[in-house]
């Protein structure tokens, strides 16, 4: 019996980066070192995160011979997806680099971007640039909503 090897574990914050890339040539959406250079390191001014969750549904195909139905995976989906920056006070911020409409993709790195590890690829339209706003103790945040516009790229290895 095989055995899964011993994970190196580790702690989001801290070590995954999120790029935004305006273009991949590849049609298998697999970015050069060239293209994630000259993106956009969103990282330090990510407040928070939500979706990113790459998903299959589920088919059911049931048939007469049996009284159990089985079913077999369908349609891929990525559930809604947004990320939420802090805002500068003069407008100097993720707004000058992905205002509404725009598209490019969204590379996660959950390991760091580093030559050989891994990572997904969205291929994104920006769907809205909503201001948060509060009279709490909270610092004026912006979340900013993306359309998945094609299948993304899953573990792909990062170059060099």
């Amino acid at each position: 019996m095989a055995t899964l090897a011993a994970t190196t574990r580790y702690f989001n914050a801290g070590t995954a980066k999120i790029h935004f890339l305006p273009t991949i040539a590849a049609a298998t959406k697999v970015p050069t070192r060239l293209e994630i250079n000259a993106g956009t390191d969103l990282t330090n001014e990510i407040a928070d995160l939500s979706g990113w969750l790459i998903t299959s549904g589920t088919i059911a195909t049931p048939d007469l011979g049996s009284d159990f139905e089985e079913n077999m995976p369908g349609k891929i989906k990525v559930d809604e997806s947004s990320l939420t920056f802090y805002a500068d006070i003069g407008g100097a911020d993720v707004r000058t680099v992905l205002p509404r409409l725009t598209n490019g993709f969204i590379l996660v790195a959950d390991g760091g971007d580093a030559g050989g590890r891994k990572a997904d690829v969205f291929p994104i339209r920006v769907g809205s640039v909503g201001k948060i706003r509060s009279i709490g103790e909270d610092a004026a945040r912006l979340t900013i909503t993306f359309g998945i516009t094609d299948k993304p790229a899953e573990n792909i290895t990062l170059p060099v």
